[in-house]
């Protein structure tokens, strides 16, 4: 056996290189790059291999320097969504506080179905040298690092304490980061001392593989029964998730509704999967979704769902769907299949559309239904025109969130991506906004963290730099993680942050509000005699703050210059931030939930706001159906 002498890292890093992924004959890296920010866990390590490789034109593994390990996982995570889970990235960090700042990415890669790969450095696997610098010694169990704390958020773990071990580790890591229904964070902790040393490996273990990504039919009897499903009903409604757009299978369900006439609503996952002026798509579903897929929602008798996995958002907490309602679930994985009490259809999203389609030729749903929800779309868009319209005669007015909106909906081009993830603003995205292409509609609200945005769409603009991304972050979650705006600075990424001032958490502080919770801690303002945040609000300036970083700014007041700001910063071939603060109490307020969110409420309180809160909340609750 012919064997090559290399350490683990520079055996590892090799792997990788080698590693891709095929479907519909198409071929893609499964490691595109990776990230990194050295310690002396890794430096010597990973950070030498990747040295050794080779940093220059068409490098095995071209790397990304970060300036925050959670940033940098959604900077991989952004980039893999993007490229369809088809292609992701590597996170390298250090020991301690490096390893432990990738807990809350690799938490939101898990939740949301997104591959990436996380490599930290881990103490000592001879514990010579014990304590090392930065190890946490658990006083009850000698084996354990701070990484243990990745395992529950990760999809597959694994600690490499030999250098053979890496072999059988680094297949379960490709396997997993490769497979549709089991994909999520990947981590291989890598013990310092380990990374360093020197095997003979086997040269086949750096062969070019290639992992498929297979298309796995439906059953013919549960298409059948499916088919069954969609022809007895008199009130279809599809939801489409997330996976549409996993399996590009945006055309398939295009051909669908243009078949069948079956109305399409969609998660926040899912939005985008068709276009919003096509005639089936009625919008957003559940507690942010439109007026008119909630009331198709409450009437429905089958509900089709395609790639969700139906969280309290989309089911408004159990209390949207009649009971009486029956669910078909066509997903990838069986255990999302199985939930609703629905007929699991595991299969590929594209596929299982596509052999729906078949069995349903010739069927339509009733004109009555179609002109229902036609009518109902119709006046919907009506009020998405109302609400992102100036409103005259105070042109000098600051402009409403939703006016934010309507000023980058007359800016962005088809292909442009709007990428968000926290705070009030998905839920005004996902009732308004008018999605023109599959991958423009990019709302992480899985795990909804705040920081997300401006280092994911550094990662989609690395996935795709042609088109033109938008983060749009207000001044909480701009706070949190603006350290990414150095690297886009650095690698010359051209990516635009429209960044809005409403000097809080907003979204919080109106939940809070209906909670009975007065808005407490929720606004960025000084202390007030009471020792509350009541004061006048803190003269913090985050666009001088985004310029500092090495940002073109562009200032805006009114909705006219928002709209100039915003068309200069789509021309503008560098990093853009348009700052704008908005109107918290405008003439024309964004259109309210239509469906309810289970928040519990204090059940005793000697304060009125509280008390309103949970009658309120008593007469929601009591509305909640099991669907068993």
């Amino acid at each position: 056996m012919t064997t090559v002498r290399l350490t683990v890292a520079q055996a590892l890093v090799r792997f990788l290189a080698a590693q891709h992924t095929e479907r519909d004959g198409q071929r893609h890296r499964l490691i595109d790059a990776c990230w990194g920010i050295f310690g002396h866990g890794n430096v010597a390590g990973i950070g030498q291999a990747l040295v050794e490789s080779g940093q220059g034109p068409g490098a095995p593994l071209p790397f990304h320097q970060g300036r925050n390990e959670q940033a940098m996982v959604h900077a991989a995570v952004g980039f893999a969504r993007h490229r369809g889970r088809l292609s992701a990235q590597a996170v390298t960090t250090s020991i301690g506080p490096g390893a432990t700042n990738l807990v809350t990415g690799a938490a939101l890669a898990t939740l949301n179905r997104l591959p990436v790969l996380l490599l930290p450095g881990d103490v000592f696997a001879t514990r010579a040298p014990d304590p090392v610098l930065q190890q946490l010694e658990v006083p009850y169990a000698g084996d354990l690092s701070v990484n243990d704390a990745l395992r529950p958020v990760s999809r597959y773990f694994d600690r490499v304490l030999r250098p053979e071990a890496l072999i059988p580790a680094a297949l379960g890591a490709a396997r997993v980061l490769a497979d549709p229904a089991e994909t999520g964070a990947v981590t291989l902790a890598l013990p310092q001392d380990v990374q360093t040393e020197a095997h003979d490996w086997p040269e086949q273990f750096f062969a070019e593989r290639t992992w498929r990504v297979g298309r796995p039919a439906l059953e013919p009897d549960v298409l059948a029964a499916a088919a069954e499903a969609v022809r007895t009903a008199r009130r279809p409604l599809v939801v489409a998730g997330g996976g549409v757009h996993h399996s590009e299978a945006e055309a398939a369900l295009r051909a669908f509704a243009d078949v069948t006439g079956v109305p399409v609503a969609s998660t926040q996952a899912g939005k985008g999967s068709l276009r919003f002026d096509h005639p089936c798509d009625v919008g957003g579903i559940g507690h942010t979704g439109t007026a008119v897929a909630d009331a198709l929602a409450r009437t429905a008798d089958l509900v089709v769902g395609v790639g969700t996995r139906w969280t309290d958002f989309t089911t408004a907490s159990g209390t949207l769907f009649p009971g009486a309602a029956r669910f078909v679930n066509l997903n990838i994985a069986a255990y999302d299949g199985h939930k609703m009490a629905g007929l699991s259809a595991v299969a590929d999203a594209r596929a299982g559309l596509e052999a729906l389609t078949g069995a349903l030729r010739g069927h339509r749903v009733s004109f009555d239904y179609e002109a229902e929800y036609t009518r109902s779309k119709e006046a919907w868009e009506r009020t998405v025109s109302e609400a992102f319209a100036p409103h005259p005669p105070n042109a000098d007015a600051r402009p409403s969130q939703t006016q934010v909106l309507g000023a980058l909906d007359s800016v962005v081009g088809d292909q442009d991506v709007v990428l968000n993830a926290a705070g009030s603003m998905p839920g005004d995205l996902h009732k308004l906004w008018r999605t023109r292409s599959p991958r423009q509609y990019h709302v992480e609200y899985g795990y909804s963290c705040m920081g997300y945005e401006i280092p994911a769409a550094l990662g989609v603009a690395l996935a795709d730099p042609e088109r033109t991304v938008w983060a749009l972050v207000g001044d909480g979650t701009y706070l949190m993680l603006p350290t990414e705006i150095v690297t886009a600075v650095q690698e010359g990424v051209p990516l635009n942050v429209v960044l809005v001032q409403n000097h809080g958490y907003a979204s919080i502080g109106g939940l809070s509000e209906q909670t009975g919770g007065e808005r407490f801690g929720t606004a960025y303002r000084y202390r007030d005699r009471d020792g509350g945040y009541t004061g006048d609000p803190l003269p913090v300036d985050l666009a001088a703050n985004a310029a500092s970083l090495g940002m073109e700014v562009h200032r805006a007041t009114t909705c006219a210059q928002l709209r100039e700001a915003l068309a200069a910063a789509r021309a503008s071939d560098r990093p853009t931030c348009v700052y704008v603060e908005t109107d918290t109490e405008p003439d024309v307020p964004a259109p309210g939930p239509e469906a309810w969110w289970d928040v519990a409420v204090a059940e005793t309180s000697t304060r009125p706001a509280a008390r309103a809160a949970r009658e309120e909340y008593e007469r929601q609750r009591a509305q909640r159906r099991h669907h068993l």
